[in-house]
């Protein structure tokens, strides 16, 4: 496992919102955040453009910036597929590739995403590792790329934060407050990567703000039941789960006011053993590309 991470910076972006541009327009925008110096730039997947296809387009479109799945859901992805598509991703950009997996969720019913079933796929630390196993156990018959590949989990609880410390370069924690990454970081101890997630309202109306930052909170605390524990285990409750969230979550979870305001967030995950931060801009209007978001905190990733 390559554990260079240097190249990503302190700071990076986070972001859903290529989904809903057509191509051009995304090659366009990655190329303007590399340039703008950000190192690292990370995207989930959904029902938009697959991981994989996703990941093609924007490593085409740009020459340093480092590519993070955050994350390769592996509930809609074999382990085959996975493997091959990391090392020709890593073979035809060296070292510019991070996949992040995830999707690792536990139900007794097929989890409801955007009203289609996806299955459940039993326990998670373990079938995470099965996944990892069978990865690692085929005989892939591609060129194989100059460095090794880089992978880090979408963890939260201790279990898989383990196992990524011990399987992968790291952990990708999302929707999670800076006492999240205090304790990530002593649960992987010294040596892992933990790149956190971490989303941001760049407004100082406060009203708006929150009105911004609930309507993300929303969805994850209605129905992500691997969210909800994750709270819980922070010692949010009921009444902070309820309404789109109480002000202590949201303030928790999300990041507003003006740039400085961000940066001191940043700089609290950074001193409580965060490697790398990235952002994930909210906005009213989440189908924009928040590109004026992304220019001003472009400082933020620039700093020495």
């Amino acid at each position: 496992m390559n554990d260079d991470t240097s190249d990503l910076g302190r700071v990076g972006l986070w972001t859903f919102a290529f989904d809903d541009q057509p191509a051009q327009r995304v090659r366009e925008a990655a190329a303007e955040i590399e340039e703008l110096g950000y190192g690292a730039l990370w995207f989930g997947e959904g029902f938009g453009r697959d991981s994989v296809s996703q990941a093609w387009l924007l490593l085409s479109a740009t020459r340093r910036l480092v590519v993070g799945a955050g994350i390769a859901n592996i509930a809609l992805r074999d382990p085959i597929t996975m493997a091959a598509a990391e090392r020709a991703l890593n073979e035809a950009h060296p070292g510019r590739y991070l996949l992040g997996l995830g999707g690792h969720r536990v139900s007794d019913t097929p989890v409801q995403m955007d009203g289609y079933s996806i299955p459940s796929r039993g326990r998670a630390v373990r079938t995470m590792g099965a996944y990892l196993d069978a990865m690692d156990a085929i005989p892939l018959g591609s060129p194989a790329p100059a460095a090794p590949p880089r992978r880090v989990l979408a963890a939260l609880g201790p279990r898989m934060l383990a196992l990524a410390a011990e399987r992968t370069l790291g952990a990708h924690p999302y929707f999670v407050p800076v006492e999240h990454t205090h304790r990530a970081r002593q649960t992987m101890g010294p040596g892992a990567f933990l790149a956190v997630e971490q989303a941001v309202v760049l407004d100082t109306d406060l009203t708006r703000a929150r009105e911004v930052a609930r309507g993300h909170l929303g969805p994850y605390i209605g129905l992500a039941a691997h969210q909800i524990a994750n709270l819980r285990r922070l010692g949010f409750g009921d009444d902070d789960l309820t309404d789109g969230g109480s002000d202590r979550l949201v303030d928790a979870i999300v990041a507003y006011g003006d740039a400085d305001v961000i940066a001191e967030r940043v700089r609290a995950h950074l001193d409580a053993g965060a490697d790398h931060v990235c952002l994930q801009v909210l906005t009213a209007t989440p189908a924009t590309l928040p590109m004026r978001e992304w220019r001003e905190l472009s400082a933020l990733a620039t700093a020495g």
